[in-house]
């Protein structure tokens, strides 16, 4: 998917899942918006436990919710292929950052 969408997309399109889950009142996902709207990511069926888990596993600063980056830091956790193609697009940036300073140096 990284592959196809190149870097940016990839992120835009974390971002727009983010976007189809939010509260719109609070800015982040909560319980009640995950659960209202988890038919949207085929979750029609999730239990009340489930989605607290979900929100748990995501949630990097105990407020009990998930702001963007905990939610696209959670999307690449639970997608090995993701984290994958995240760390080559890494190794790429490193190296052609590498490259251009070897070119300023010479």
């Amino acid at each position: 998917m990284v592959e196809k969408l190149g870097a940016e997309g990839f992120m835009k399109e974390l971002s727009n899942g983010f976007q189809l889950l939010v509260d719109g009142d609070k800015g982040v996902i909560t319980f009640e918006s995950l659960k209202r709207n988890s038919a949207l990511l085929g979750l029609k069926e999730m239990s009340d436990e489930e989605v607290v888990y979900m929100l748990r596993e995501g949630d990097l600063d105990g407020d009990g919710a998930l702001n963007e980056m905990e939610f696209c830091t959670l999307m690449l956790r639970l997608s090995p292929e993701l984290m994958n193609s995240s760390r080559n697009l890494l190794v790429e940036a490193i190296l052609n950052f590498y490259a251009l300073c070897q070119i300023s140096i010479n």
